[in-house]
């Protein structure tokens, strides 16, 4: 009985589905690679090299430079995922048993392959290990964080915020993992968590529901991931887009010496806090 009753619970159902589609091919974005080949075309070598060797707010790489090259990868992932949502879509009600799962764990998938997109161009540390196929436990925590901003939560927006902060204030290049595994933030990755269980069990039913009729259920499958797939990508820019962790700094080359200032709060900044949705995260119903 116990073993049935976790496995209904949101909290577990949604980190299975995390780590699943997080063993996809593909999913996982190698930082430098992905930073080099974004920056290519607007920044010099030189931006380039600092940005992969310590971020790109740090290479004092320009907010709109990075908005840029971000809206360009959306473009990107929107397109693919929409499109593989169609193809999913073709085979009509019979085949639902094999293209529903596969759909949901490849719409999930570009969910994190985004989010490694944006946290990277907005100045957050590799989220994944080159060793084998596990997700530790700190990178686990802050990409159900960034799927909760995706989805609108404020208390994900908050929890984004305090990681964010810790990191700028001790200039850190990896996550919190304490922070993340056991510590403050722990508390609101596990809500969130809860949450997004209940939230993508509704989205899935209404993927199924548009796959029921073929070639019809195709156009409303794709579309339907278009209008869902791309707002939330967005809401996850302006989000990272405006943290402290982004906004470029000036760069210090080696020799120099500069006195240390504490990060002000930009307009930018200020501004998006009014904008922030209201969204409650409410514990899931039984």
């Amino acid at each position: 009985m116990k073993q049935g009753k976790e496995v209904e619970n949101p909290e577990s159902r949604f980190f299975a589905l995390l780590l699943a589609a997080a063993k996809l091919p593909g999913v996982r974005i190698n930082r430098e690679a992905y930073l080099r080949s974004a920056l290519a075309r607007r920044c010099s070598e030189d931006d380039i090299r600092w940005a992969i060797e310590e971020t790109p707010a740090a290479a004092a790489i320009p907010v709109e430079v990075l908005d840029k090259v971000a809206n360009d990868s959306i473009r990107f992932e929107t397109a693919k995922v929409s499109a593989l949502s169609a193809a999913a879509g073709i085979p009509g009600i019979m085949a639902l048993p094999a293209t529903v799962p596969a759909d949901t764990a490849q719409y999930v998938g570009h969910m994190l392959r985004i989010a490694q997109k944006l946290a990277y161009l907005y100045s957050w540390p590799d989220l994944f290990s080159d060793e084998g196929d596990d997700v530790d436990d700190a990178t686990k925590g802050v990409l159900t964080l960034f799927f909760g901003v995706m989805f609108g939560t404020k208390s994900a927006n908050v929890a984004v915020g305090k990681v964010a902060g810790m990191m700028a204030e001790q200039v850190a290049k990896k996550l919190p993992q304490k922070a993340l595994t056991h510590g403050v933030v722990y508390p609101m990755v596990k809500r969130v968590a809860s949450y997004l269980g209940v939230r993508m069990t509704t989205q899935s039913f209404a993927t199924t529901v548009s796959k029921a009729i073929p070639l019809v259920g195709a156009a409303v499958s794709g579309g339907l991931t278009l209008a869902t797939y791309l707002p939330m990508a967005k809401r996850l820019k302006r989000h990272l887009a405006d943290l402290p962790l982004a906004q470029p700094s000036d760069r210090v080359m080696e020799g120099e010496v500069v006195e240390d200032q504490a990060p002000f709060p930009t307009p930018r900044a200020e501004q998006h806090g009014a904008e922030v949705t209201d969204v409650e995260l409410e514990e899931p119903q039984p």
